[in-house]
């Protein structure tokens, strides 16, 4: 298991189940949503509970898309793609101790032109292979 918090604490969950290694998404739909680029990991849905969710509102970023994130300080926090069964969650809002690592970098040709990203871990033109739970 695998806890989670927005910056306030009005939102705080947690994972259980198998998650998927971070992807750095440098699409420009996620540098708008999270100042830069956005790293996350993937849950199917029934594995993110709430313990607490008073703080959390819903964006829907496209006819696809639903963004959520807490209405009290601002944290960016899932990713929910409406027609599968899984989540995205922002690594940033996990506890130390997740155990999961960075495996690639999607959207790389999207990048901000202020950055470089040269951790030397693979770079992609859009999302390929391993990022579903």
């Amino acid at each position: 298991m695998t806890r989670g918090s927005c910056l306030c604490g009005a939102v705080t969950f947690q994972l259980t189940g198998k998650m998927r290694g971070i992807i750095a998404c440098h699409c420009v739909e996620c540098r708008k949503v999270s100042g830069h680029y956005w790293a996350a990991t993937s849950v199917a849905e029934e594995d993110l509970n709430f313990e607490s969710n008073e703080g959390l509102a819903w964006y829907r970023s496209s006819d696809a898309i639903s963004r959520g994130f807490c209405k009290t300080c601002g944290s960016t926090l899932f990713y929910k793609p409406l027609a599968e069964d899984r989540i995205v969650v922002s690594a940033g809002a996990l506890e130390p101790g997740s155990g999961l690592n960075m495996t690639h970098h999607a959207f790389a040709a999207e990048k901000g032109d202020y950055y470089q990203i040269a951790d030397g871990l693979p770079q992609y033109a859009e999302f390929t292979g391993g990022e579903r739970a």
